[in-house]
């Protein structure tokens, strides 16, 4: 295989760069892959598949207990002029369907609870796996994932496309180079808008037992984030939060009134519900509409429950303390309600600090910005304020000196262009790379350890060692 590395080739120039070592590398038989899980995520790896990835990927059968959204993909991979007949298979045929059709692996962008069950069969039965993150949502979950890995001698990547953005990758260098010194402390906060953060309390994400809550289902980004970033191993947290924005009682204590359950109503016109900048109503969608709703008949699903119902049982506002194994400590918060979304990070160490911040969503004004654009990193929207600008800033600060930005630059796509990049690590094998940002389940099993250990932090009030979750693994880095 010819690898290529990208990490300091401009973003705008690294898919021709793929594209020039993909030409060069000797043909070979393309993966046959089956994908569980036909919700939105599924769609990025599809179009991989059929696009750019086509010479080395083979989609060969979809898997959803949900047909109508298999049908809907299975309509897409038409249009997109897919050759060949991609099949598709109950989820609980996948032991069979993988040993009968020689499937190499299988992409998991199912609802999180049931990642654990799909990857240890799926590597039982002899295939080796992708999974959206998180990896899973408990200490149980990686207990059986570590056995099966061990078991089996099989692969499994937890997609981390965020290590791929280029502001994200442009921290990397500035810490790795060693230019502020050692670090010795990180201060990270996340903000979710209110467009962003309340679709989390509309669909399966809201009950604890589905996602995790937010410290797993969302911040397993955020925590691998830093592990990568400093190169270190979280070892004790403490969390504190609560759901203090969202649900009935919150809604109650503010006055708010009767709600409907969900956005999707006939009636919605004539109680206002249309203007509610809470309310998602899925026919203004037309892929929410033919995705979702029209599929609601099959499985019950519904995919825009109101924000402020009864039955949440996940937190809006969190905040962790995390110490690492090689001395640093992180300072973390997260809140789902915000006006605007990004995040802010400081990075101090003995020689400096690096800063940067990142501004997806200026402002959710409801006049001007879609509902349905739900996570800006994603799709980026344009939403500039009189004060706040969408964009990013890295400043690095020596002792004793002046600051100095660092340029960043984005390509094309998802992410700054990132997803083109991950995208091309798994389908064609990673490369040499400097910066370390193809993952394995090990670095999985870190990020959802810090929310796992959090969790329990947030039941018991007490700081939570991650050696005494007993996850099958030692996560710690040997000297």
């Amino acid at each position: 295989m010819v690898n290529v590395d990208t990490a300091d080739i401009p973003p705008a120039s690294q898919a021709a760069a793929l594209a020039a070592a993909k030409e060069q590398r000797p043909q070979q038989r393309r993966a046959r892959i089956a994908l569980i899980g036909t919700g939105g995520r599924s769609e990025m790896y599809i179009r991989a598949i059929l696009g750019p990835h086509s010479d080395t990927a083979e989609l060969v059968a979809l898997s959803d207990m949900n047909p109508g959204r298999v049908d809907y993909y299975q309509k897409l991979i038409g249009e997109l002029g897919g050759t060949g007949s991609v099949g598709s298979f109950e989820p609980s045929q996948l032991t069979s369907f993988i040993k009968e059709n020689g499937i190499d692996r299988v992409i998991v962008t199912t609802p999180d609870y049931t990642h654990a069950d799909y990857i240890v069969e799926a590597l039982q039965a002899g295939a080796d796996v992708v999974v959206e993150k998180p990896l899973t949502i408990d200490a149980d979950g990686c207990r059986r994932i570590t056995a099966a890995v061990a078991a089996t001698g099989r692969n499994v990547v937890v997609t981390f496309n965020y290590r791929y953005s280029p502001r994200n990758s442009a921290l990397k260098e500035i810490i790795q180079s060693g230019v502020i010194g050692k670090v010795t402390s990180v201060d990270f906060s996340w903000v979710l808008d209110t467009v962003h953060g309340a679709d989390y309390f509309r669909r399966w994400h809201r009950e604890k037992k589905n996602s995790g809550g937010l410290l797993i289902h969302k911040a397993s980004h955020h925590f691998d984030l830093v592990n990568w970033w400093i190169d270190d191993v979280p070892e004790r947290v403490f969390a504190s939060g609560g759901l203090k924005f969202y649900g009935d009682k919150n809604a109650a204590d503010r006055g708010l009134g009767a709600r409907p359950e969900r956005g999707t109503l006939d009636a919605q016109d004539a109680d206002g519900g249309a203007n509610d900048p809470f309310v998602l109503d899925l026919r203004d969608d037309e892929k929410l509409r033919e995705l979702y709703y029209e599929n609601e008949h099959y499985d019950g699903y519904r995919r825009d429950q109101d924000v402020f119902t009864a039955g949440i049982t996940i937190e809006d506002n969190l905040a962790l303390i995390v110490d690492y194994q090689g001395g640093p400590t992180l300072s973390y918060s997260l809140n789902a309600h915000s006006p605007w979304e990004g995040y802010r990070v400081a990075v101090n160490g003995t020689e400096g600090r690096a800063e940067l911040e990142v501004v997806e969503r200026a402002a959710v004004v409801s006049s001007t910005d879609k509902k349905t654009v739900v996570d800006p990193s994603a799709t980026p929207v344009e939403e500039d304020d009189a004060v706040r600008r969408n964009g990013e800033r890295l400043v690095v600060q020596r002792h004793w000196e002046a600051a100095y930005e660092v340029p960043i630059i984005n390509g094309e796509g998802g992410h700054g262009g990132g997803d083109i990049l991950l995208l091309s690590d798994l389908f064609n094998g990673p490369g040499e790379d400097p910066l370390g940002r193809p993952s394995g389940y090990l670095d999985g099993l870190r990020s959802v350890s810090v929310g796992i250990a959090g969790n329990l932090s947030l039941e018991s009030s007490l700081p939570v060692r991650i050696e005494d979750l007993d996850l099958g693994v030692n996560l710690r880095r040997q000297p």
